[in-house]
C-alpha cells in the first residue's frame, strides 16, 4: 500500500470521526436537561456550565454543527471516491458510494446517536469545549445563515411560540412521572399546582345552605353554643339576613381564659372579606395573605351571599385533603352491590363523571345540581331518570337540595361502543 493510499485512509478515518462527533453533538443538545446542567453548575462543573451558555443560543450552536457535519461528510465522500476509483477502476465510483454511505450511517449517525441520546448531558458537556473552538471558526458562514434565517422568517411569517401550554406541562408531568423521576404523590402534587390557577371561588366554595352564621344580635350563649354544636374555630355574624355579612367571629378570641370574652360582639369580630364568584383562586389566596384573614365570603351576581372559600379550601386544591380530629370521614361513593353505589351529592360534578366515564359538559359545578338540572325542577326522594348508561335513583333529600343519590351503572356493550366510536367519526 503506497503512502499516499495511506493517507487519504488517515484522512478518511479522521472525517469519519468528526462525523461521529458532530452528530453525537446535536443529539446531545437536543436532548439534555437544562434542569441537570444548572445543578452541575451550581455545584462547581464549569464545562456545565459552558454547555448551558452554548445551549442559550440553540440556533448558532446547531448552524455550527451541521456545517461541520456536512463539511466532513462530504470531504470523506469525496476522497473516498477518489481512492476507490484509483484502486477499482471505472466501478470504484459505485464501490465508494455503498461503502462510504453504509460506513457513515452506522458509525457516524446511528451509532453516536444511540450512545449521546443515552447519556446527554455528560456528552455535551464532553464536546463543548472543542464545540466552542467550532462555532468561533464557523463565525461567517454562522452569521450568512442567520441572515437567510431572517429573510425566510419573514418571507414566510414564521413566528416562534416557546411558551409551553398547560396541556403541554401535563404531559411533561405524567411522562417525568413514567420514567420514575418522580413519584404518584409528587405528580399528582406537580398537577394540582398546574391547574390552580383555572380554578374559580365558585368551583371550591362551600354554599351558603352549609354555613354556620349567627345574627347580629344572638347572645353570647347563642354563640357558644354555634361554636360547641359547630366545633368550627370562625363563625359568620350576618345582619337581618345571611346575605348581609358584618362580620366574622374567631373562637379565640370569643373566649379569654377560661370563660368568655366580656366585650362587645362588634368589637371581637374581625371585618368580612367580599369576593365575586369568578374570582381566581390565585389571586384570592394572594389577597387572604394580605388581609391576614382565613374566611372570604363569595357574592353571587346580585349582590348575595353564595357561600365561603377559605384558605383551607385553596390549599386543599394543591396538596388534596386535609383532615383534623374534628372533620367527619365522607365516603363520596359506597358501594351497595356490583354496579350500584350511593353517591354523596356535594361531591363535585368532575370526580362523577370521571368515576362513570362521561364527559362534563354541563353547567352545573355539584353533583346534586346537575340532578335538579337532568330533572327539570326540585328533586324529591324517589325522583328517577336515566342518563346514558346510569340510572339514578334520589335517595334523600333536605331543604330543596339533594344529599344522596342511588346510581345503577350498566357497561357498554361492545356494539354500543362500536356505535358511538363511528358516531363521533
Amino acid at each position: 500500500m503506497n503512502p499516499d493510499t495511506i493517507t487519504k485512509l488517515i484522512v478518511m478515518v479522521a472525517c469519519l470521526i468528526m462525523s461521529a462527533y458532530f452528530s453525537a453533538t446535536e443529539t446531545a443538545f437536543s436532548s439534555l436537561n437544562r434542569t441537570r446542567l444548572k445543578a452541575l453548575f451550581e455545584q462547581g462543573n464549569r464545562k456545565a456550565g459552558l454547555a448551558l451558555k452554548l445551549s442559550d443560543n440553540y440556533d448558532k450552536l446547531i448552524s455550527s454543527i451541521l456545517i461541520g457535519n456536512n463539511i466532513v461528510n462530504i470531504a470523506l465522500a469525496s476522497i473516498g471516491t477518489v481512492l476507490f476509483v484509483q484502486l477499482y477502476g471505472d466501478v470504484g465510483a459505485t464501490i465508494s458510494t455503498v461503502v462510504v454511505t453504509v460506513v457513515v450511517l452506522i458509525f457516524g449517525e446511528v451509532t453516536p446517536k444511540s450512545i449521546a441520546k443515552d447519556s446527554p448531558e455528560k456528552f455535551a458537556m464532553f464536546s463543548a469545549p472543542i464545540l466552542r473552538i467550532v462555532i468561533v471558526l464557523l463565525t461567517p458562514l454562522n452569521f450568512l445563515f442567520s441572515l437567510w434565517k431572517k429573510l425566510i422568517s419573514k418571507v414566510f411569517k414564521v413566528q416562534a411560540d416557546a411558551k409551553m401550554s398547560q396541556e403541554e406541562l401535563l404531559l411533561l408531568v405524567d411522562e417525568v412521572e413514567q420514567e420514575g423521576s418522580i413519584d404518584e404523590t409528587e405528580g399528582e402534587l406537580l398537577r394540582n399546582a398546574i391547574e390552580f390557577g383555572d380554578l374559580e371561588a365558585q368551583d371550591i366554595l362551600t354554599h351558603r345552605v352549609d354555613l354556620e352564621a349567627v345574627p347580629l344580635d344572638a347572645s353570647k350563649q347563642e354563640i357558644a353554643q354555634c361554636f360547641a354544636e359547630s366545633r368550627f374555630s370562625r363563625l359568620l355574624v350576618y345582619e337581618e339576613n345571611i346575605d348581609n355579612i358584618v362580620g366574622v367571629i374567631h373562637q379565640k378570641d370569643f373566649y379569654i381564659g377560661e370563660g368568655i370574652n366580656p366585650k362587645s360582639l362588634e368589637e371581637l369580630m374581625a371585618p368580612p372579606v367580599f369576593i365575586h364568584q369568578s374570582e381566581k383562586i390565585r389571586d384570592l389566596l394572594e389577597l387572604l395573605q394580605s388581609k391576614k384573614s382565613h374566611i372570604a365570603i363569595v357574592i353571587d351576581e346580585y349582590g348575595g351571599t353564595l357561600g365561603i372559600v377559605t384558605m383551607e379550601d385553596i390549599l386543599e386544591e394543591l396538596v388534596g385533603e386535609i383532615w383534623d380530629e374534628h372533620d367527619e370521614v365522607v365516603e363520596n361513593f359506597v358501594e351497595l352491590s356490583e354496579n350500584t353505589y350511593r353517591v354523596d351529592c356535594s361531591l363535585n360534578l368532575d370526580d362523577f363523571c370521571d368515576k362513570f366515564d362521561m364527559k362534563n359538559d354541563f353547567d352545573s359545578v355539584s353533583l346534586g345540581g346537575w340532578v335538579m338540572e337532568q330533572l327539570g325542577r326540585i328533586p324529591v326522594v324517589g325522583d328517577s331518570f336515566t342518563y346514558e348508561n346510569l340510572t339514578v335513583t334520589v335517595d334523600e333529600t333536605e331543604s330543596h337540595r339533594v344529599n344522596t343519590i342511588t346510581v345503577i351503572y350498566s357497561t357498554k356493550s361492545e356494539e354500543e361502543e362500536m356505535l358511538e366510536a363511528q358516531a363521533e367519526a
